[in-house]
């Protein structure tokens, strides 16, 4: 079997196409598997890190800062692309093509669509983009996360869940290692901050601007500042504080996770799959700088169920501190967002998305 996976551009696409391929090479050992990203992207360098090739497309978006600009230069870098996709396909003749999102995703998927190969959507968010919408009547088939999406995507969807790391089921028996890993004590509430692996401005600001409120006996903080804006904030006086862990990275997300006893971060749809697994209370601040602004959907589609709470970017420097160690004095609210989120939980999303490109090749061969 052969296989492309397309996409990337955020760890939030990456390691989920990786998950992927390597439940492909699970089921099917002797899979040969090339990955296409966008050139300059971060799936350039992660991809091969992780024992994959991959080759690149000169794919472009509109840069809003400069689009006038963009407006003459991404038409030709579009062309480019799908002439390049083209050839990629041609020479590695692929039984299915799966698009994971990101720039290099809509072109490659495109032109396999065109070809009469076998095509299918990983669509992750809980809103669609434009691009998948176009692609949505070409596919044979598309995996998504959230309820609903039928009426965005039509009726070819299954609902899989997203791809999550293996090491975070089942986190109770980790919690003393936790702890211990990351220099915390036991007893204390512990609440865990993280934007993702740049980091989250308005979230540090938010820590930044909360020294009083966490001058405190019976609270603890891992705050993961990123690697944007650790220089700025660990000089701090929140982060010189006794009871809080400041890093720029957290290389033991599952240690972090079984510490935890009230989850802050971002929107993006794979954290919120992780959160659904690690079931305990989280709050969200869904970053306004994404197209469509999908986390906010995102996270509005776990408010609806009473899974979490979610804080507006532009209040969390004054309100979230306050919200979070209000949420932590309340056992009872704690044990309700618990439950409901992890009721959402898909823990074997990768083995059924797999399942779902191994019956579309079937399907092909009849």
């Amino acid at each position: 079997m052969k296989a492309i996976v397309s996409g990337g551009g955020t760890g939030g696409h990456i390691y989920p196409a990786i998950a992927i391929a390597d439940q492909i090479k699970f089921v099917e050992p002797s899979s040969d598997i090339l990955f296409v990203g966008a050139e300059g992207k971060m799936e350039m360098e992660k991809v091969p890190k992780l024992g994959y090739r991959i080759e690149g497309l000169p794919i472009r978006g509109f840069d809003r800062s400069a689009l006038l600009k963009s407006a003459f230069t991404v038409p030709f870098k579009l062309l480019k692309s799908l002439l390049k996709a083209r050839s990629i396909i041609k020479k590695f003749k692929p039984d299915v093509v799966i698009g994971v999102g990101g720039y290099a995703s809509g072109p490659t998927l495109y032109v396999a669509t065109r070809m009469g190969i076998p095509t299918v959507i990983q669509e992750q968010n809980s809103y669609a983009g434009v691009t998948n919408k176009l692609l949505a009547k070409r596919v044979s088939s598309i995996c998504v996360a959230y309820e609903g999406m039928a009426s965005f995507l039509g009726d070819k969807t299954t609902l899989t869940g997203n791809p999550v790391r293996k090491d975070i089921a089942d986190l109770a028996s980790k919690k003393v290692e936790g702890l211990r890993y990351f220099g915390l004590k036991e007893g204390k509430k512990t609440i865990l901050a993280f934007g993702g692996s740049l980091g989250a401005r308005t979230i540090n600001e938010a820590f930044k601007n909360s020294t009083a409120l966490l001058e405190r006996e019976d609270v603890q903080v891992l705050w993961q500042a990123g690697k944007l804006y650790i220089n700025e904030f660990q000089e701090c006086a929140t982060a010189q504080l006794p009871n809080v862990k400041i890093q720029q990275f957290i290389d033991k997300m599952d240690l972090a996770y079984a510490a935890a006893d009230l989850i802050i971060g971002r929107a993006g749809a794979l954290t919120i799959s992780e959160l659904c697994i690690v079931g305990k209370p989280a709050i969200l601040v869904p970053s306004p700088n994404v197209a469509e602004d999908h986390q906010t959907k995102n996270a509005q589609a776990l408010v609806k169920k009473d899974a979490a709470i979610l804080v507006k970017d532009k209040a969390a420097k004054s309100e979230l501190l306050p919200t979070a160690l209000a949420l932590l004095e309340n056992e009872e609210r704690k044990a309700v967002l618990s439950r409901n989120i992890f009721q959402l939980a898909k823990p074997n999303a990768t083995e059924e998305i797999v399942e779902v490109i191994m019956n579309v090749i079937k399907q092909r061969k009849k």
